[in-house]
């Protein structure tokens, strides 16, 4: 659990940042969204599924993969999803100076026109958050589907959804190579099972 839907305590630890989002209607709301594409293996296969669901989500893309397919840029924002900053190289805050891991978000910020970012692995120092909150909204997540994960298959994914997905949570997905298996199994399954639940889906403000 302590992946899959992150403790209070981590939450307590950057309250700048968005966690879950509760609205005052009765209507209960989850926000897919998908990290590290855009790429042509993946993410045109996501875009149509959604759209055969009629949803829209949120895409927070790596911008060196926004340099190489900036066709799949654009396409995710003609059929009307959002899109976040997830760095340029999907480098880890905790894991570099944050004089470079600043430059990386800058750099991405060229190519990706959004006030939206999501850390990689939603890990960051204080100083980082601190830093970035003053230019963007930092998006975390409310439920982690681990569908890029080599011990968890298709079946297993579409059970964490089902055993954390609440009102108002931020589901994340992986339009990836890594995570393709099992996204082509669990999402169709997760989607129908939400809206089996009453669920309605939206996209992040931007």
């Amino acid at each position: 659990m302590l992946i899959e839907q992150p403790p209070l305590l981590y939450r307590l630890l950057f309250p700048e940042a968005i966690w879950r989002i509760k609205h005052r209607s009765r209507e209960k709301t989850v926000f897919l969204t998908f990290d590290d594409g855009p790429i042509p293996e993946v993410t045109p296969w996501v875009l149509d599924l959604l759209d055969s669901y009629g949803i829209k989500a949120t895409f927070f893309m790596v911008g060196d993969n926004v340099r190489r397919h900036p066709e799949l840029y654009a396409e995710v924002r003609r059929r009307g999803h959002n899109v976040g900053n997830h760095t340029m190289h999907h480098l880890q805050g905790m894991k570099v100076r944050s004089v470079r891991y600043l430059r990386d978000i800058s750099e991405a910020d060229a190519l990706i026109d959004s006030p939206l970012f999501r850390p990689p692995h939603g890990l960051l120092r204080w100083k980082q958050a601190k830093a970035i909150k003053q230019h963007y909204n930092i998006v975390m997540y409310d439920l982690v589907t681990r569908d890029y994960s080599r011990k968890l298959n298709g079946e297993q994914v579409l059970r964490n959804v089902k055993r954390y997905a609440r009102d108002g949570s931020l589901i994340v997905f992986h339009d990836s190579l890594k995570a393709l298996d099992n996204l082509r199994y669990a999402l169709p399954r997760a989607i129908e099972w939400l809206q089996q639940e009453g669920y309605r889906f939206e996209s992040i403000p931007m």
